[in-house]
């Protein structure tokens, strides 16, 4: 039992501190970083900066406890911390945690990684005031919470999270443990079905995820098109524009407390109808009636746009009413590209004729002007989909593609089916310090067993459909980030033959040990997520192409690099084949990669799988200015390799994350870095051709991706002559 401590704390609120520095030298110091010293980046200067953040302001505003079970026990008791979790483990292997993490003496090496997590993640008292928590002790409690009274287990997780080998998401590792606290997931897909209800339905599922904190993604695809009937009535339908402008009202009303604007994107079938008028929303000079200021806007792309528009062909556009009245399904759950000739030569669906040229040219236009729309190539994704079932859109950071049923409401707003929708539970892998793990597999399986915990514990009962989907599938999305760190260190330029390679050969290890890891669990536990029968992995047939051409490394660098790491061979997945069809897999989907905005700087590392895109980067915080974050590990033997991003050939990008996804079973977060001035001779088709960046670019550039095997198109940033990034704002619900 807990003790009752309080009375030493009546006075902890108002503390009389004895000293305090009268001068702030912090930011001044960090603000040194733009300033070269003889031509050279002054490092030293930010790392004087951190001394001086710890010296200045985190030590004299930290609340001082005289031990730990103390420290602990007014956490729990002025309710900050919760009893539940930490009552499932004896206080002495509690103390001995904290402990032995203080002891690892783990440091942060630039001022902008400890000013984030003292900024966003550390407890704090109730006035805001004072801090409760260091590193170690969000660490610590992150562990103890997620092990759920494993020991072993939190241990184990403790060494993954303080080693920075493995990184939950913000929401998880921002909430974990504490008692006052949002969900552990802060991302949700759902649909629509073609009716009021569901409409309904919708606009309130917006309403209460958004005030939890959530970002989510909405398919619009199934919504009849403007013109079309209502109860046979001719030119009824309003179409899907008005069900956008109250969807951005939604969430701009349920905006978590006034602290920040809910986030959506909603999705739309390049073939529907509205398609022109869905775009054309996001344009600055559209009316203010129709114009959609905060709502994302993706575009749901099968490969048969991609042939017309190659071939500079007409497309047809398609009545999802007449479609669902024909099909006997919604729109979204119909192929496109199988199906079009047959949906072309039926007299009884309604269809309009459009350029496919000029509509990809629309939406290359747009990307230029607001970094929207995002892309999910459909088809490519449903191909490489070893679940049974169908995709049919992506979230608000466009790497989450999982499959979805549909649901039928009642005029009573009852749920007679009820139908799967999204919850997206993410967390990332530090690369160039996972390869480095003294056991690879046993760090891959910590990070699942925290996922799972989280999974396991989501309970999203305001909307029965996404609580419904998460209940079956027990899905998560570990992910990777600081890719290109590795190649710096490793002095490899980012997208060379050598980068391609070594990006393949962590994610074909990431992807096996993940499925021995939902194996061992599934196996534990037995019980596999719904539908596991009739999914490629029951059949075997998900992991043939790895027993036939087990992927192998032909350079003797990335070999070097890799030594730790024992790569799966044909009989490892041979037997791995054998354990599955015996006793199947707990998650349904296991690999996604997401942007990891602000942790990615406590990780000290750089962004997802992306390049950076400046050397030392400049942020622009709310209330205390401009901050500087140099490029991770930057040295004289690194810079070399650190191009920016909008000095990289994008096709090096598509390449890389193209290596990546042959192992990912969801998507990607790939965001496409363009200057409005083409670096010249970057791309050869504007030999003879302004460097103006153009419409045919982009169209270039997305169907390579395609070609490539990409499934999905986050943002397009473009630099612009005046210094401005265009498509650069950051979804915070989303990101890690």
């Amino acid at each position: 039992m807990l003790i009752n401590w309080k009375s030493r704390w009546n006075n902890l609120d108002k503390p009389v501190l004895k000293s305090r520095p009268t001068e702030v030298t912090y930011f001044k110091l960090n603000n040194e970083l733009n300033r070269p010293v003889d031509g050279k980046i002054p490092l030293n200067k930010d790392r004087e900066a951190v001394r001086a953040y710890f010296l200045e302001h985190v030590n004299p505003n930290t609340v001082f406890f005289y031990s730990l079970e103390e420290k602990i026990n007014y956490l729990v008791d002025n309710d900050f911390i919760e009893r539940e979790f930490i009552e499932k483990y004896p206080m002495e292997f509690i103390k001995e945690l904290i402990s032995s993490t203080y002891k690892m003496k783990f440091r942060f090496k630039s001022f902008m990684s400890a000013f984030k997590f003292y900024t966003q993640y550390a407890l704090r008292t109730n006035d805001g005031a004072r801090y409760l928590e260091r590193y170690e002790d969000r660490i610590a409690f992150c562990a103890l919470f997620l092990a759920d009274g494993d020991q072993e287990l939190a241990v184990r997780l403790r060494d993954e999270m303080i080693s920075q080998r493995y990184q939950p998401a913000t929401p998880t590792f921002l909430n974990s443990g504490r008692k006052r606290r949002g969900e552990l997931v802060s991302c949700f897909l759902i649909q629509i079905s073609d009716d009021m209800n569901s409409i309904g339905r919708a606009i309130n599922s917006a309403l209460q995820l958004s005030r939890i904190g959530g970002g989510v993604g909405v398919n619009l695809s199934n919504l009849r098109a403007a013109g079309d009937p209502i109860k046979k009535i001719e030119n009824a339908s309003s179409g899907v524009v008005p069900v956008m402008k109250l969807l951005e009202d939604s969430f701009s009303y349920s905006n978590q407390l006034g602290q920040r604007n809910g986030a959506g994107a909603v999705y739309l079938n390049v073939f529907h109808p509205d398609i022109v008028s869905f775009l054309s929303t996001k344009k600055e000079n559209a009316d203010e009636k129709v114009r959609v200021k905060t709502l994302s806007l993706g575009v749901v792309v099968p490969d048969k746009f991609y042939e017309l528009a190659a071939k500079d062909e007409p497309m047809y556009l398609f009545s999802p009413y007449d479609v669902e009245r024909i099909y006997g399904r919604p729109f979204a759950y119909v192929d496109i590209t199988q199906e079009y000739d047959n949906l072309v030569n039926n007299p009884e669906i309604r269809k309009s004729k459009i350029s496919a040229r000029d509509l990809e040219n629309e939406i290359s236009k747009l990307q230029q002007e607001s970094g929207y729309p995002y892309i999910v190539n459909i088809d490519t994704a449903n191909r490489a989909n070893p679940i049974d079932g169908t995709i049919t859109m992506s979230n608000l950071c466009s790497e989450i593609l999982q499959v979805q049923r549909p649901s039928h409401i009642n005029n009573r707003q009852e749920f007679e089916v009820l139908g799967t929708d999204i919850s997206c539970n993410l967390g990332s892998t530090n690369i160039p310090n996972m390869i480095e793990s003294p056991d690879f597999a046993s760090s891959v399986e910590t990070a699942v067993r925290a996922l799972t915990y989280v999974t396991d514990h989501s309970n999203i009962e305001a909307v029965p459909t996404v609580k419904h989907g998460n209940d079956l599938a027990h899905t998560i999305g570990l992910g990777g980030m600081g890719l290109h760190t590795l190649f710096a260190i490793n002095q490899m330029e980012y997208g060379s033959p050598e980068s391609v390679e070594l990006t393949e050969a962590y994610f074909y290890a990431l992807n096996y040990y993940t499925l021995v890891a939902s194996n061992k669990i599934a196996k534990e536990r037995g019980k596999s997520f719904d539908n596991f029968e009739n999914s490629k992995y029951a059949t075997g047939e998900y992991f043939d192409a790895y027993i036939q051409a087990p992927f192998q490394v032909t350079s003797d660098k990335v070999a070097a690099i890799m030594s730790k790491v024992a790569l799966p061979t044909a009989d490892d997945w041979r037997a791995l084949k054998e354990q599955v069809a015996a006793h199947g897999l707990y998650h349904q989907n296991r690999l996604a990669i997401a942007p990891t905005g602000s942790i990615s700087y406590v990780n000290e590392t750089s962004a997802s799988l992306h390049p950076i895109t400046r050397l030392i980067e400049e942020r622009q915080e709310k209330k205390t200015g401009k901050t500087y974050y140099p490029a991770p590990m930057l040295s004289n033997e690194t810079l070399p390799y650190y191009k920016s991003a909008y000095d990289t050939d994008m096709r090096k990008v598509i390449d890389v994350y193209a290596a990546a996804q042959k192992h990912i079973d969801q998507g990607m977060s790939l965001t496409l870095f363009m200057r409005s001035e083409l670096p010249e001779g970057m791309y050869e088709w504007k030999e003879g051709r302004t460097n103006k960046m153009t419409t045919r670019d982009l169209n270039i550039l997305r169907h390579y991706a395609w070609k490539k095997g990409i499934k999905s198109i986050y943002y397009v940033r473009t630099f612009t002559e005046n210094n401005d990034e265009v498509g650069s704002n950051e979804c915070e619900s989303c990101s890690i």
